[in-house]
């Protein structure tokens, strides 16, 4: 016995096949995460900035430029909006390739539309919210990155944020009892976020001595300091043989 092919068969197989195509994009666009420089690398779930994604920093600045130097370097753009105060010179100290960098330093009180209208082409942008924007607002800008792969970077806090960025334990290098010169800064950056219970941690030179974001490798104690050390260790030895 003979069954009849339906007409509309191949068109439904042809459209089936079309959906699994385009979910499987969608999984790969998913997993690819923008790099960020290896020390900074154990603050976040996914290795890198999740795409579609927005990042909180409380208050610094050297985060945030520390943040976009390895996408700009590694071929990305990235935007910085609302830094008036922010030069070209110290992007590039915290290694920034200026030649992908974009500053806004004065975007008016359209700031929103500015950063909407960046975010259909540049994939890391850094704002400076000079006021509170309206849930709409925000979840207007939200989808837009989410469709784009963007990531937008916020000085200061923003609603739903992936995850928020603080540094801490700042320490620097360089000057010793009444001489010397700053070289670099010891700090923690501490991330939490809504996918990780726990604070995620690295201890890293930011500034390092060149500028970018460097590890962080315990300076080496000097040879008086480890006499003293092994000294007391062989009191304490004695006193407890005694």
């Amino acid at each position: 016995m003979t069954v009849p092919l339906r007409a509309s068969s191949a068109p439904v197989s042809l459209e089936s096949l079309r959906e699994q195509i385009e979910r499987a994009e969608r999984r790969r666009a998913d997993t690819a995460v923008i790099p960020v420089s290896a020390p900074l690398v154990p603050l976040f779930f996914d290795g890198g900035l999740k795409p579609g994604a927005t990042y909180a920093i409380d208050s610094s600045i050297s985060v945030m430029l520390s943040l976009m130097a390895e996408p700009s370097t590694a071929g990305s753009w990235c935007a910085a909006v609302g830094f008036d105060s922010l030069s070209a010179e110290a992007a590039e100290g915290f290694g920034v390739a200026l030649e992908r960098f974009v500053m806004v330093p004065h975007p008016g009180d359209r700031w929103l539309a500015v950063v909407a209208a960046l975010a259909e082409v540049i994939p890391v942008i850094a704002i400076r919210p000079p006021s509170r924007p309206h849930d709409a607002d925000v979840a207007r800008l939200s989808a837009r990155l989410r469709e784009r792969g963007g990531v937008l970077l916020v000085l200061g806090e923003w609603p739903g944020s992936e995850a928020t960025l603080s540094l801490s334990e700042a320490s620097w290098r360089g000057i010793g009892n009444g001489y010397g010169a700053l070289q670099s800064r010891a700090v923690t950056i501490s991330a939490r976020g809504r996918r990780f219970p726990a604070a995620r941690r690295t201890r890293v030179l930011l500034p390092g001595p060149a500028g970018a974001v460097v590890p962080f490798i315990p300076a080496a104690a000097p040879a008086h300091v480890a006499d003293d050390v092994a000294a007391t260790d062989r009191r304490a030895h004695l006193t407890v043989v005694a």
